[in-house]
């Protein structure tokens, strides 16, 4: 089945950044979510604003949850400023909902009183955020806090940022090649970071291409299988089996390799039922929450050439040999192989 599409609220981010811009800070943050680069971006905004240069040892409190107990947090709280207005508590990884009955008392007491020189921030970076939606303690951080979950972001805004950051390295980038290094490195601003600074340095004209991408950057095994089962798609059997050996050299786990070739081909499944229907991209990209628009222009080009049967044919034939090759030690290459073969041949197959 296709991902459920979570609704996205950036109320809380949009309250932040105005916040920041209009020094008008919050006294408590809970930050989490799993784009730590913009984490980390706004908690190095929220230390620049409420830290004076130069005395963020005086007045910058932090500890790790594993370091951390609620005697700690109440003691940091505690402590005044030193030649600045405020303090800044970073609390990382702490178990907010998990100290107990006398422990979450504590923390009402103390967080429906923080004094107004101290801003407290809870960060979750190791740890995931699970707020109990019907304690006191959650209500008390919806009422004066402010939860904020920095999401991964959508295409339009990732693309922008792309283009910023190289154009910060002195380099341009077409939009296009902006949508595809997202489709071939992922959507996490972090990894994307890593790859933007490679790419930038390797090319040698002021705008980056394709070729300058696919020189250096390090792809994620869904797009290295994508490309493959696409090179299948499109009947090129000699690009989809070197794929497939280089996979299999560089001690990709067989099942996983098989695992993102399954999701393809019900990708591709789902995207001729919505071409035999009239459907849009729009509705297609939604359904299965990409964040790619190259990705899906690839899979309903793809779909055209093929009939609805054999879909439904290549999706069978994947889940048939998820059993084989659970059961095939030390023949896995040989079993996905075999697949591989008679899938790249693109037969018109007439089953029911």
């Amino acid at each position: 089945m296709p991902p459920k599409k979570n609704a996205t609220d950036n109320t809380a981010m949009r309250e932040l950044k105005r916040a920041l811009r209009e020094d008008a800070l919050k006294n408590l943050y809970v930050f989490h979510g799993e784009e730590a680069y913009l984490r980390e971006y706004y908690l190095g905004r929220l230390k620049e604003a409420v830290l004076p240069a130069g005395l963020e040892e005086f007045n910058l409190h932090a500890a790790q949850g594993k370091d951390c107990s609620l005697d700690w947090i109440e003691q940091a709280v505690d402590c005044l400023p030193m030649m600045s207005r405020r303090t800044l508590v970073v609390v990382t990884d702490f178990d907010l909902f998990g100290q107990g009955e006398k422990g979450r008392d504590r923390l009402l007491s103390l967080l429906s009183g923080l004094p107004d020189y101290c801003c407290l921030v809870f960060v979750y970076d190791l740890l995931p955020y699970k707020a109990d939606g019907r304690s006191k303690l959650a209500a008390l951080l919806k009422a004066q806090g402010a939860v904020v979950n920095f999401q991964r972001q959508e295409q339009g805004d990732l693309t922008d940022w792309i283009c910023r950051q190289f154009k910060k390295a002195g380099k341009g980038i077409d939009t296009e090649d902006a949508r595809y290094l997202i489709f071939l490195c992922g959507d996490l601003m972090h990894d994307l970071a890593s790859e933007i600074g490679k790419i930038a340095a390797y090319a040698d004209a002021p705008r980056v291409t394709r070729a300058d991408i696919d020189a250096v950057a390090i792809p994620k095994l869904d797009a290295v299988v994508f490309q493959m089962t696409d090179a299948m798609a499109r009947k090129d059997f000699d690009r989809a089996a070197s794929v497939l050996a280089d996979l299999l050299h560089s001690r990709e786990v067989p099942v996983m390799i098989l695992s993102v070739m399954g999701k393809y081909f019900r990708q591709l499944y789902t995207a001729r039922l919505y071409l035999n229907a009239g459907r849009r991209r729009d509705d297609f990209t939604q359904l299965w929450g990409m964040k790619s628009t190259y990705q899906a222009d690839k899979l309903l080009d793809a779909a055209r050439r093929f009939s609805l049967p054999w879909c439904r044919y290549a999706v069978r034939r994947c889940a048939e040999t998820d059993i084989l090759l659970k059961n095939s030690y030390g023949q896995e290459g040989e079993v996905l192989t075999a697949l591989l073969m008679e899938l790249a041949s693109g037969r018109r197959v007439t089953f029911s």
